[in-house]
């Protein structure tokens, strides 16, 4: 099992700690039950978050955020979304096919050629369409 994000945000039913994961062959309803119930027990014994929040367990979906080297490597020649911080070309946001990774760079193939962009740059990435 492996997580891939945590979100902590406070929303209109009040404050949500969501935790997203996934494995190998896809997450079942029952993996998010087990982790739940897990997590859930822990917190309640370290009792650190001082307000109630709801805990939610699910799997990334189709728009799988992409954090780390790993991700990209996993998803090579997968259609992917990057959002930068700064401007590529007049450019922030680039949709294309993930080429692979090289020198702390992603490389993606888009319409009109390849481009290169450094982790550092990268503000959020997505898999999917």
């Amino acid at each position: 099992m492996e997580l891939v994000d945590i979100e902590y945000r406070r929303e209109a039913k009040g404050w949500v700690l969501r935790l997203y994961i996934d494995k190998e062959g896809g997450v079942t309803l029952d993996d998010c039950t087990h982790i739940s119930l897990e997590v859930g027990r822990n917190l309640d014994v370290a009792d650190f978050i001082l307000t109630p929040y709801t805990l939610e367990v699910s799997s990334p979906g189709l728009t799988r955020p992409l954090k780390s080297e790993k991700d990209f490597f996993k998803y090579r020649n997968y259609l992917i979304k990057v959002k930068t911080f700064e401007s590529i070309g007049n450019q922030k946001q680039f949709k294309g096919r993930l080429i692979g990774i090289s020198e702390k760079k992603i490389e993606m193939e888009m319409e009109g050629g390849v481009v290169q962009i450094p982790f550092t740059n990268v503000a959020k990435a997505n898999f999917g369409n």
